[in-house]
């Protein structure tokens, strides 16, 4: 689902929470960080950068990229960093969800910004692979979103506190690693 497609949502009181990447300003919404959201840049097993170290920024030039569509948080994020690096950024494809971006960057066709959370399954069975490249992960936090006043039911509340209390303990089990 698509940025756009959570916040109006949100604005309708069709949904009680989201999570998000990054909460949009100037909306009446309230965001609470809940654990860390690396971004790392991924690609096909098979890709020519593929196991290389320490790769530099400027390798990137030229390479395919398959990215998230405008206004989402990965796709600002990833923006910044190619701005960062005086590259210009003009993805190969644009798509609204990491699923496709998962899929096309498995066959072959580009490289992806993605959160590693995200990818987790995909790089235990050896289906794609983190790039050492410079600048990344591109560390950020997942946030719970919900409208600013709004009176959160029981079941929401309790997931709510369910998902800052998993978040927390995600982030210690990290930490003490």
């Amino acid at each position: 689902m698509c940025i756009r497609d959570r916040l109006h949502q949100l604005a309708h009181n069709e949904t009680d929470l989201a999570i998000m990447g990054q909460p949009p300003e100037g909306r009446d919404l309230s965001a609470q960080a809940f654990m860390r959201n690396p971004l790392v840049l991924v690609a096909a097993t098979h890709h020519p950068l593929a196991g290389k170290k320490a790769i530099p920024f400027a390798q990137l030039a030229g390479q395919p990229l398959l990215g998230r569509e405008q206004g989402s948080g990965t796709r600002s994020a990833m923006e910044a960093i190619f701005r960062k690096h005086g590259l210009g950024l003009t993805p190969a494809m644009e798509m609204n969800n990491n699923e496709a971006i998962k899929q096309a960057v498995e066959v072959g066709l580009g490289l992806g910004v993605v959160s590693l959370h995200t990818v987790e399954n995909e790089l235990r069975a050896g289906r794609m692979v983190v790039l050492d490249v410079e600048g990344f992960p591109i560390m950020r936090d997942w946030y719970l979103v919900y409208r600013q006043g709004k009176r959160l039911s029981p079941s929401a509340l309790s997931f709510r506190d369910f998902v800052l209390e998993q978040g927390a303990q995600m982030e210690a089990g990290v930490a003490a690693a």
